[in-house]
């Protein structure tokens, strides 16, 4: 599914710079949007091989997800890369918290990252909170992301 996910958003970025589609990327989208309009499918996600398995992750959470967990392992390694993974996971923890209660309402609603930002742990975790999944987590959790 993230090989579907990244076809899109390729098509996306194609589209509004432009540009034209690599061929096999073309024909991905051909494809996909011919087997939904003759009905092969139930839906356009299962068109595109965006369906999720029955009680699993919709398609789109699974990409914010992954690329929550991703910030969060690189602000592991950038700020904290000197502690222990349950360290890491509680000072991440303690951060985001404090985040939520005071920056993070100011700044949810814009669509980029305050420049001043830029280099710091603020940076890394207004993107882990604009990723669209859930945020802040808990150390448990952090830990099992951070492990892997």
């Amino acid at each position: 599914m993230l090989t579907e996910i990244r076809n899109l958003q390729e098509v996306a970025r194609c589209c509004l710079a432009g540009e034209n589609l690599d061929p096999t990327l073309s024909n991905w989208l051909g494809e996909s949007l011919k087997s939904y309009l003759e009905r092969r499918t139930d839906s356009i996600e299962g068109a595109f091989g965006l369906s999720a398995p029955r009680g699993g992750v919709p398609w789109w959470m699974e990409a914010a997800i992954r690329e929550r967990d991703a910030v969060l392992r690189q602000l592991a390694r950038q700020f904290f890369a000197e502690h222990s993974v349950s360290a890491q996971a509680r000072l991440i923890r303690q951060r985001a918290l404090r985040y939520a209660a005071s920056a993070w309402r100011f700044d949810r609603n814009r669509a980029e990252m305050p420049g001043h930002y830029g280099g710091t742990i603020h940076a890394l975790l207004w993107r882990a909170f604009k990723s669209g999944a859930a945020m802040p987590i808990g150390e448990r959790q952090l830990r099992s992301v951070l492990a892997h």
